[in-house]
């Protein structure tokens, strides 16, 4: 899934000159990739997660995703392929591992971002595109000492999973996403969430509920039993002991695999030391995307306006807005809309 990665000096002491830095590479950084080398543009891709493709590819690679134009479904690494295919062509630059820190501006008003490896990248323009920045799981509040040997936040590999019983914690999409994806591969699977009512989709709870995966709810894993050797392969879970809040009744389940699905926290970082707007969060931008800093635009959920909806689908339209204008600041000559990608190829 990632492709090569162009990480010059390795003390982190190069410098990078482009017409357009994008920071973050999800899907609506690939997307931007792919489409300001459509216009010509010379792009780099800069984004602090080893691999393309943001959280899908850290979170839910093997889920199906429904609502893409153009795919009925289509499994999440699969989309970042496609769109890391897409791109191909332009060869944009990749600056995996590596986090963007500072912004400042040279004499002639171009941007300057500098990394925490050292690197300064000098462009033109730059469209953040970070999805909600950096994220970490929330813990099992038990069995910690299980992580990476057998207790996992991220379901990377659905086939890491089969025919072992596999306990998830949660009520929200990720953890009935997973129950559904592992319910025809696992021995067994067993969901946990501390409450009655889900969070998750109201389709995909009932499918889940209608399937051979038990739902326990009012309930909280306790405790989890096993060896936590400190060789990785000689670790092991034995069982998962499970409360029933209301009653304080515990019931042990065997199981291999323990998928804690309770959310994440997010950061946006050194963003929040580059001037820009912040509301609640997330970036505000104008309807050209751009924010109130010269020469920065931004797409995707990391960005808010009214009317603002969080969707991939919205954030590729977003991307292309904010390339076509970022163009525009490039060369006040150019033209907004460059013409259909289907005329440029006839």
């Amino acid at each position: 899934m990632s492709p090569d990665a162009t990480l010059g000096d390795e003390q982190g002491s190069a410098t990078l000159a482009v017409d357009l830095l994008i920071v973050g590479a999800g899907p609506v950084g690939l997307f931007g990739a792919y489409y300001a080398g459509f216009r010509g543009l010379s792009v780099a891709l800069i984004d602090a997660l080893p691999e393309v493709g943001g959280q899908i590819s850290a979170m839910y690679p093997e889920k199906l995703i429904h609502d893409v134009a153009g795919f009925p479904a289509v499994r999440g690494r699969d989309l970042v392929q496609h769109l890391v295919d897409q791109a191909a062509p332009f060869s944009p630059r990749y600056l995996l591992g590596e986090q963007a820190c500072t912004l400042s501006y040279d004499e002639d008003g171009s941007v300057l971002v500098g990394t925490d490896r050292g690197r300064s990248v000098h462009a033109q323009a730059v469209i953040i595109t970070g999805g909600i920045g950096s994220f970490s799981p929330r813990p099992l509040p038990t069995g910690t000492e299980f992580e990476g040997r057998g207790l996992r936040y991220f379901v990377r590999e659905l086939a890491e999973l089969a025919d072992q019983d596999v306990i998830i914690v949660g009520g929200g999409d990720s953890a009935f996403d997973w129950a559904q994806s592992l319910e025809p591969l696992a021995r067994s699977v067993t969901l946990v969430h501390r409450r009655k009512a889900f969070r998750a989709h109201e389709h995909t709870v009932k499918q889940v509920l209608a399937s051979n995966v038990e739902v326990v709810v009012d309930s909280q894993v306790t405790a989890i039993r096993g060896d936590a050797h400190a060789d990785a392969d000689d670790a092991h879970i034995d069982e998962v002991e499970i409360t029933h809040v209301p009653t304080k009744e515990v019931r042990a389940i065997k199981a291999q695999a323990v998928v804690a699905a309770l959310g994440f926290t997010a950061d946006l970082g050194p963003l929040l030391e580059w001037g820009l707007e912040i509301s609640e969060r997330h970036i505000v931008v104008d309807t050209r995307m751009a924010t109130n800093q010269p020469r920065v635009f931004a797409a995707g959920d990391i960005t808010e306006y009214v009317g603002k909806v969080r969707l991939i689908a919205v954030g590729f339209g977003e991307v292309a807005t904010a390339v076509n204008n970022a163009a525009t600041v490039l060369d006040p000559n150019a033209a907004l809309f460059p013409g259909h990608s289907t005329e440029e190829m006839t």
